[in-house]
């Protein structure tokens, strides 16, 4: 039975059924063929509801709703401006700052897509202009938009502590060196890629120019409530002040009063605009999160975990080849599911395997995280593609081929983050 729920529920994937409905599908035959099966339709009715009952969860629609009020207030140019005074004039010190933007924006977010959203829009311009290749420059912000999952605070990171009962505070701490370490690898194919192709250094010196006219000090009290915004959410939550979901609620009134009162870059009229955008943006992450609710408990009473963790023990002799095959499945589900169903399907199954072989959980959770970090990337779902594309008008295909070399290089930082556990564990 375990196997057939599995192959149909590929099965429904594949011919494009939604996975939320793909998942409520498969979660009702076994109890439909057995009426002796415990999860049966009240059953799963039950386990639907509660899997939404769950305070770390409410942290997701409020990141989703702070990052769409910083996207709408502009904050990331803030940001940007703030970089670009320091490196700007520096070999490939643009396009290095819209990595470094990305990075701190994703701090502030917790979302790829909004990352790639927030500063895509406002930093693909400015390096098109600057006759960098638009089709690069596209590239550059997708990949380096999938930050926005690894650098805490991280909506995947609450799912998977959630799911797998690690701490949501000591995922974010563990998300920190990996997301660093992921920046400087693609910062160096990006300054590679600059080396090769040239740059056009007197328009470049003539817009940093105009950046440092201004000053170290207007330029750093301009960005300076934008660069507060992550010491306040992390703080507030390392240092004991509130549980992550406390200091996403607090994030959202930040970025409010922020994007309102300080940058004045939102007017009241605003906010019902960005409302009705972050509820298209939590409903169907929050349905998705229901229905895998039920669909891991399913699997669980089919004792697919179990059966799964003999299958690998059996064939993988070592904890080296375990975590390269799991690198590898993950990297192929990242392409074909997005990241929120495929952490609760999986986390369920594979934890407690790694765990068995002494990988500390939270690393294992660092590691499918980044894995799936990728997935955003990646034909055929690929949200981040799709987002950049909507942005500058080039086809998603142009998109994905020129992000390889990137990818190539966040595969090396992959393999780092799998076989050093120090990199995440480190500051925990």
């Amino acid at each position: 039975m375990s196997i057939l729920i599995l192959v149909l529920f590929i099965l429904l994937i594949v011919i494009s059924i939604p996975i939320a409905t793909s998942m409520g599908i498969v979660s009702v035959i076994p109890g439909l063929a057995d009426s002796t099966f415990s999860a049966n339709p009240v059953y799963l009715l039950r386990a639907i509801i509660s899997g939404l009952e769950s305070v770390p969860y409410l942290a997701i629609p409020m990141f989703i709703l702070s990052g769409t009020i910083m996207s709408k207030g502009e904050i990331s140019k803030k940001l940007f401006d703030f970089i670009s005074y320091f490196i700007g004039k520096k070999r490939a010190g643009l396009p290095c700052a819209v990595i470094i933007t990305c990075l701190f924006f994703g701090a502030l977010s917790g979302s790829a897509t909004a990352t790639v959203a927030a500063v895509g829009s406002m930093t693909i311009p400015i390096l098109v202009a600057l006759n960098y290749d638009k089709v690069f420059c596209t590239a550059l912000v997708a990949v380096a938009g999938g930050l926005g999952v690894i650098i805490p605070p991280s909506i995947p990171m609450i799912v998977y502590a959630t799911v797998a009962g690690e701490s949501v505070g000591d995922m974010f701490i563990g998300g920190i060196l990996p997301g660093i370490l992921i920046a400087a690898c693609l910062m160096i194919y990006t300054y590679y890629y600059c080396r090769k192709h040239g740059e056009d250094r007197e328009k470049i010196s003539e817009t940093v120019d105009k950046i440092r006219s201004k000053g170290l000090g207007k330029v750093f009290m301009q960005s300076f409530w934008a660069l507060l915004t992550p010491v306040i959410i992390l703080g507030s939550i390392y240092g004991g002040l509130a549980t992550p979901t406390e200091a996403a609620v607090i994030s959202v009134f930040y970025a409010l009063i922020v994007s309102l009162c300080v940058y004045r870059t939102m007017s009241v009229k605003d906010i019902v605009p960005v409302l009705k955008e972050s509820v298209s943006y939590c409903l169907p992450a929050l349905f998705i999160l229901a229905t895998a609710s039920a669909f891991a408990r399913v699997l669980a009473l089919l004792q697919v975990p179990q059966s799964l963790g003999l299958w690998i023990g059996d064939t993988f002799g070592s904890k080296i080849t375990v975590l390269l095959a799991i690198n590898i499945f993950l990297l192929f589900l990242g392409m074909v599911m997005d990241t929120t169903p495929a952490i609760v399907i999986v986390a369920p199954i594979l934890a407690p395997i790694v765990t068995a072989l002494g990988v500390n959980g939270v690393h294992f959770g660092i590691i499918v995280v980044v894995n799936l970090a990728i997935g955003f990337v990646t034909p055929p779902i690929g949200t981040n593609l799709f987002i950049a594309s909507s942005v500058t008008g080039v086809e998603v295909l142009a998109i994905a081929k020129k992000a390889i070399p990137f990818l190539l290089f966040f595969l090396v930082a992959l393999m780092v983050v799998t076989f050093v556990p120090a990199l995440s564990t480190c500051l925990l």
